[in-house]
């Protein structure tokens, strides 16, 4: 007897359809190609319009600006079903959940109109750099700075583990234009096309591989004033005011992933013939996974309240930190747990539960390592 699907209270038909469409695009179009990508550390730019197509990219940006004019419910249920098919190559959350908000909450109307449809289409591909090699989670640290010549800022420095570095039409940067702190970053919309900006190589990742993650180098990059996003000086509270919508997306990607390991382990157990029957027969197997499946539906709860403040407005910062936390150290663990249960095919990138497990690692880290969010959480208190 299978245990009951849970069903989050949050999700009514309209979105059970947008899951439905989402699954079907990602185990159609991304899952047979998720090895060629892999090779090429990056997905075709074919594979975004395709996206766009679907209506996936941007549910939740206004249908005058080219979205879907949903809510962040419609981004959750396809992040939901993106990693419930195993797919970490297609960094939806970055573009849509991320880049497009930055755009529609802090642009003018010109940058709205100018940016959005094309994010919503995937003709454009969105980047946000704000990671240097010099500077990690102390964001008052970068040093990549935008000198006001004019009616244009000259950047100058560099970005690393850009995801969608190498495709990226738009790069929001996080740029010094004042003195040292947070008060002297501003934003800025830098075209993928700007001369000045180089690319570096694919960063030859553990996990994540078919993710587009490169370094960025400006030198003497000239960007329109027009392209200031918000104003100048206030990109620190625009960075924080995002960041809970950012460490939520990351969480529903770590459960989901910890749920399909579950899955897949418990389906290897029940198959594979060890000592006169299956590794399911023996108890320890059956108690190692029963505890993962019980903790994957916990965080699962967790999550889902999470959710459920995010779209009433009511998710805060210590509260998204947590469910980052503990989503992503639960991922870590339970997808450890699932290698040991396939033994040396969990090794083999071949399987699923070896990318899961590869490509957990890092989320302990990105979107804030998971020791600042104890920190974040522990001022709360």
């Amino acid at each position: 007897m299978s245990m009951p699907t849970y069903a989050p209270i949050w999700i009514d038909e309209e979105l059970g359809d947008v899951a439905a469409m989402a699954r079907s695009f990602f185990e159609r179009v991304v899952v047979p190609n998720i090895a060629r990508f892999e090779k090429q550390h990056q997905a075709d730019p074919e594979t975004w319009l395709e996206a766009g197509k679907a209506g996936l990219l941007c549910p939740s940006v206004p249908e005058e600006y080219g979205g879907g004019g949903g809510t962040f419910l419609h981004e959750a249920v396809v992040l939901w079903e993106q990693s419930r098919v195993g797919d970490d190559t297609i960094a939806y959350a970055i573009h849509s959940t991320i880049v497009a908000h930055y755009v529609l909450n802090y642009g003018t109307e010109e940058q709205r109109r100018r940016w959005l449809p094309a994010l919503a289409s995937g003709e454009c591909i969105g980047a946000v750099a704000m990671t240097e090699p010099g500077t990690g989670s102390d964001l008052k640290r970068i040093a990549t700075s935008a000198r006001r010549d004019g009616d244009h800022y000259v950047l100058n420095g560099a970005k690393t583990f850009i995801t969608n570095g190498a495709l990226a039409g738009l790069i929001v940067a996080v740029v010094r234009t004042g003195g040292p702190g947070a008060r002297g970053l501003s934003l800025l919309l830098v075209d993928g096309d700007a001369p000045g900006l180089t690319r570096g190589a694919p960063l030859d990742k553990m996990g994540q591989r078919g993710q587009d993650t490169r370094e960025l180098f400006f030198d003497d990059v000239r960007v329109p004033v027009g392209n200031l996003l918000g104003e100048e000086g206030s990109a620190f509270g625009h960075l924080m005011a995002q960041l809970p919508q950012e460490r939520l997306a990351i969480a529903i990607g770590a459960v989901a992933q910890a749920e399909l390991a579950v899955e897949l382990a418990v389906a290897h157990a029940k198959e594979r013939e060890a000592f006169n029957g299956t590794l399911w027969d023996l108890q320890n197997t059956r108690f190692v996974l029963a505890q993962c499946a019980t903790e994957v539906k916990a965080a699962r709860v967790f999550l889902d309240h999470c959710i459920a403040l995010h779209a009433r407005g009511e998710l805060d910062a210590a509260t998204a930190s947590q469910i980052k936390l503990l989503a992503t150290d639960m991922l870590f663990t339970v997808a450890d747990r699932c290698v040991q249960v396939f033994g040396g095919y969990g090794y083999i990138l071949e399987y699923p539960v070896a990318r899961i497990f590869a490509g957990a690692r890092v989320q302990r880290i990105y979107g804030g390592a998971n020791e600042v969010m104890k920190e974040l959480i522990a001022r709360s208190m």
